[in-house]
């Protein structure tokens, strides 16, 4: 009885001196204590350690520059013929040769085909044949009006009445002769017509008319279709308001244009934006852009589409970055910028745009301020950082980590 008596005491003694111990542990961390109790030693090893220095991260830097670079407008455009000619009959008749191959290149004035001509030929030897009468009635006349008029001036027995209507007869028949010439040309024209030539140099698509099909000029048939493929041109189609903003105008001008596959990483053609249409689609906001391209290699086709890039301006002086190393935020579009005591610091930037691997930086950096192009992932803002290839200076050296003392168990 005696020792439980005893056993209470000394925990009613113990456990208020312990919480109070706990409670203001932080108050007599600083006094030396003769002894350690077990709730206060983790405590005081927690206070002893300190945490590790965090080492440098190795990254790669590029220096921005200033340079000349060139203002583009991009686009998708399609691809259309320069030229593109249904050929059709301007006579009747059976067609009787087919002279051409479907998709073969030819010349202007080639022969494709041929329509029976006999008839037409017919009607030329015919005007022909009036004509030769008509002008042996003009010869005719004109003898007979000489004559009259060698008498009237002898005072012969004819009256002037009969020499006018001499003159007149001949005018006649004059007037007959040039009628017959042109029913002449006309019958030559129209039997020329029989000969169906290739209005302009391309190449020919499918067939449409066989041979010994009858085709009438009132109702044309198509025959075949010429496309012009060299030169070719692209309809590119921007938005109206990014191209107010540039040196184009409505109507002609001259801007280089490059001619892209659909990735926009290989180049199929140069040519020249020759036309900016007259007026803007009201429910799109764009407008139209007419290019010429030589076409050389054949690479554009009519009805594909090529993504375009023009050429508008060419900003002097311009600060560049390397395009990698331009991240993007919520906040927009940022650099991690190495400073001289070999820190990275955060920096917002304004991107004009980016080609061939390069940024064009409107705001933010200046010549010559190095820029992280690899090993921005565990960057922080105010992080030391190594530049790999260059050796580190003695700020950069890491700095020894304390050693925390043992702790006591």
């Amino acid at each position: 009885m005696r020792r439980s008596v005893k056993l209470f005491i000394g925990a009613l003694v113990v456990l208020p001196a312990g919480y109070a111990a706990y409670y203001f542990r932080n108050d007599i961390k600083d006094i030396k204590l003769p002894f350690a109790l077990p709730f206060m030693q983790p405590v005081e090893a927690e206070q002893a350690a300190t945490p590790a220095a965090r080492p440098p991260v190795a990254v790669k830097v590029a220096a921005a520059k200033a340079e000349d670079v060139p203002i583009y407008l991009t686009g998708i455009g399609t691809i259309q013929a320069y030229n593109t000619v249904n050929v059709q009959s301007r006579v009747d008749g059976e067609i009787v040769q087919i002279l051409f191959q479907e998709g073969q290149d030819v010349k202007q004035g080639d022969i494709l085909a041929v329509i029976d001509p006999r008839p037409f030929q017919a009607q030329l030897d015919q005007q022909v044949a009036v004509r030769q009468k008509d002008q042996a009635l003009l010869d005719g006349a004109q003898i007979d009006m000489e004559r009259y008029d060698a008498l009237i001036q002898k005072a012969a027995a004819i009256s002037r009445q009969v020499v006018d209507q001499q003159h007149a007869l001949v005018e006649q028949y004059k007037a007959q002769v040039r009628n017959d010439d042109a029913q002449i040309e006309y019958a030559r024209t129209q039997l020329g017509f029989t000969s169906i030539r290739a209005p302009l140099s391309g190449r020919l698509g499918i067939r449409q008319v066989d041979q010994g099909n009858y085709v009438r000029a009132v109702s044309p048939t198509t025959i075949v279709t010429v496309t012009q493929l060299q030169p070719i041109s692209v309809i590119f189609t921007l938005a109206a308001v990014a191209v107010g903003q540039t040196r184009l105008s409505l109507g002609q001008t001259d801007a280089p244009v490059v001619a892209l596959t659909a990735d926009s990483t290989t180049e199929l053609d140069k040519g020249t934006i020759t036309l900016v249409d007259n007026q803007v689609d009201q429910a799109s906001g764009t407008i139209k852009l007419k290019a010429t391209f030589p076409n050389k290699a054949l690479k554009l086709w009519p009805g594909n589409f090529a993504n375009g890039r023009i050429t508008v301006d060419t900003r002097k002086n311009a600060i560049t970055a390397p395009a990698i190393a331009v991240r993007h935020g919520p906040r927009g579009d940022f650099v991690w910028v190495a400073k001289a005591d070999d820190t990275a610091a955060f920096r917002p930037v304004t991107v004009g745009q980016i080609f061939d691997g390069r940024a064009l930086i409107d705001k933010g950096l200046a010549r010559g301020e190095r820029v992280v192009t690899d090993g921005y992932y565990r960057l922080e803002n105010g992080s030391r950082i190594t530049i790999e290839g260059q050796t580190p200076t003695a700020k950069a050296q890491p700095t020894t980590q304390p050693r925390s003392e043992p702790r006591v168990d």
